[in-house]
């Protein structure tokens, strides 16, 4: 086995049980956070949302940083620091005895949630330009794996004790790690890294760095929006199956279950067919198209068991278009910024992850529970398909654009 397969085999499972431990905790937290805070789970969707949009402000500071850092130092050492990290927040989620510990736990994961930015810089460096939507869709189908298995293990511990799962997610962040430190080699060679400036480590100085390759800044504004409603979506995801069917931990946990499968489909497979078949630009326009439908579907859903072909229309569209923007993106910086360029679409998609959620918790909270302005507890999928229609504008006249004048892509 060559060094360079070996070293992507260790970056898919990386991801795969970095997923695995979000997987765990996703169908608990909300149900978590009502018993610390003694509220039930309409009453406390508004904290759940400010837990997750705080852990994404920690991650917006601190990405372009953990980016430039690996450019200087190599993607080995700060996935490992990442690991660690990790490792150390579920051992603090897992002892929380109130709500102060558990925000304390979230602020530690947002320090150390640098694996996915510093894992897609890793796979740039060792994949050819155009195999990088494939290599991104693998990475994808990592994503969905570990989602797949992380709620299905999170929903039957959470149902004997909601901060179980957090146990077995440091065991695995731990030998992970380990297994890590013996087995991945640097993909970045000494003569591509560059040094760190405040420049590249300030979140909006990184933005504006990443700006004067101007070719990208629809790319990046398409992410923003798409990713707002991506993230409000998976911000009421619970919440919103536990007010519209009554579904409980065990059910949530099948349903991002689903997910997971679908997820693992979609980009590790379909990505690979769709991209050659029409193209990069075409595949992003086309799969915001059949997500915008999907998020004007979901809240008519009347029963639980249509939620799944519902949620999988939706990923069938973000899970093509998502890496292949990514790869789009990636073939437009030089090597040595690669780093650089993926800390700053985390920053870009951490900004999603504290609008998002607190956009769709608020929305949530006017549209469930007793004292409700409207009852219809989907009601934010509205907002997320007009995000999504506003982005297929932006994209496709650029798109257009760039078909006709082939040098700007």
């Amino acid at each position: 086995m060559t060094a360079r397969r070996t070293a992507f085999i260790f970056i898919i499972a990386t991801v795969v049980i970095d997923m695995l431990g979000v997987g765990l905790a996703w169908p608990i937290l909300p149900q978590l956070v009502g018993k610390l805070s003694g509220r039930t789970v309409a009453e406390a969707a508004f904290i759940y949302g400010l837990l997750i949009s705080g852990f994404a402000a920690i991650q917006f500071l601190i990405s372009p940083f953990v980016g430039a850092l690996s450019d200087r130092y190599g993607r080995r050492p700060v996935l490992l620091i990442a690991l660690g990290g990790l490792c150390v927040d579920y051992v603090i989620l897992a002892l929380a005895p109130n709500l102060t510990w558990l925000v304390v736990g979230r602020i530690v994961a947002g320090l150390f949630s640098a694996t996915v930015s510093t894992a897609n810089a890793y796979i740039a460096d060792i994949t050819p330009k155009k195999e990088r939507a494939a290599a991104f869709g693998l990475l994808g189908a990592a994503f969905g794996i570990g989602f797949t298995v992380g709620p299905l293990i999170g929903g039957v511990l959470g149902a004997i004790d909601l901060q179980y799962p957090f146990w077995l997610a440091a065991a695995l962040a731990f030998i992970n790690m380990v297994f890590g430190y013996f087995m991945l080699p640097e993909s970045l060679t000494p003569e591509k890294r560059s040094a760190i400036t405040f420049a590249k480590t300030n979140p909006f100085s990184a933005l504006v760095r990443i700006g004067r390759y101007t070719s990208l800044l629809v790319l990046l504004i398409a992410l923003f929006l798409t990713g707002i409603a991506q993230q409000g979506l998976q911000g009421i995801w619970v919440l919103w199956t536990d007010a519209r069917f009554g579904w409980g931990v065990a059910e949530a946990g099948y349903s991002l279950a689903w997910v997971g499968v679908c997820m693992a489909f979609v980009q590790g497979y379909l990505v690979r067919i769709v991209v050659p078949m029409f193209g990069e630009y075409r595949v992003v326009v086309g799969g915001f198209i059949i997500s915008t439908f999907a998020f004007i579907g979901l809240p008519f859903i009347v029963e639980g068991w249509m939620l799944y072909p519902g949620i999988l229309f939706h990923l069938i569209g973000w899970g093509c278009a998502g890496p292949t923007l990514t790869a789009i993106m990636s073939q437009n910086v030089p090597d040595n910024e690669q780093g650089l360029l993926q800390g700053t679409l985390g920053s870009i998609n951490t900004m999603a992850m504290i609008i998002g959620p607190l956009i769709a918790t608020g929305v949530f909270r006017m549209s469930a529970g007793e004292d409700a302005f409207f009852a219809n507890p989907g009601a934010f999928y509205f907002f997320g398909a007009l995000l999504f229609i506003i982005t297929l504008i932006i994209i496709a006249v650029d798109a257009r654009k760039r078909m006709s004048n082939p040098a700007r892509t």
